[in-house]
């Protein structure tokens, strides 16, 4: 199979300039760069540290260490 010809890129080009408007695809092409940002923002976050969770089982354990105590 041979690559598309020069024309041959611009005639879909056209076809979907014509299909989609100007407005639609400016449109689009914005909301895939806020997708871009969220998802480089969420990367970010993801390097900070987490706060750790107590398991039920840690908790089970307080609470029997300080029925003992008492």
């Amino acid at each position: 199979m041979h690559a598309p010809s020069i024309w041959g890129i611009l005639v879909v080009a056209v076809v979907v300039i014509l299909l989609f408007g100007r407005g639609k695809i400016s449109g689009m092409m914005g909301e895939v760069a806020s997708g871009i940002k969220a998802f480089q923002k969420g990367m970010r976050d993801d390097d900070k540290p987490v706060e750790r969770v107590a398991t039920t089982a840690e908790v089970d354990a307080r609470e029997v260490d300080k029925s003992k105590d008492a």
